[in-house]
């Protein structure tokens, strides 16, 4: 099934941003805003304690799992805030890296933004996220 989400790139902004400038729904789409995936695993532990990659790769795992229990996958993904516990930009990147290459082609609109701390222990990376379906 194609999905509702229409990215927008934009000609006239730098194109060194590696996802789309905006995104569109049909007014038909139903919305799914999802709460910050966290990085922890079936019992309630954050994972890959330190690893500021790893909890990212497991923060969008966690999110394809919300995603499909609402009915939507990763293409329906219209935009993303990604949340780093850190002041370095290289681990800013590190997250980035992971969630642009799980999101490949559907370079949604996205944030990044280091923040002081987490909601749960050794915490460092949560993503949030809003998907359109029809």
């Amino acid at each position: 099934m194609p999905s509702a989400v229409r990215l927008i790139r934009s000609a006239s902004l730098s194109d060194v941003a590696e996802y789309a400038y905006a995104a569109t729904a049909p007014a038909e789409a139903r919305l799914i805003f999802l709460a910050g995936s966290c990085p922890l695993d079936a019992d309630g532990a954050t994972v890959a304690a330190g690893d500021v990659a790893g909890q990212a790769a497991a923060c969008v795992a966690n999110l394809r799992t919300a995603l499909e229990d609402a009915g939507a996958g990763i293409e329906d993904v219209i935009s993303t805030r990604v949340l780093v516990a850190t002041t370095s930009r290289s681990d800013l990147v590190a997250a980035w890296q992971v969630v642009r290459d799980d999101f490949g082609e559907h370079d949604v609109p996205s944030t990044l933004m280091g923040v002081t701390v987490l909601g749960y222990p050794d915490q460092l990376v949560e993503v949030e996220a809003v998907a359109a379906v029809l």
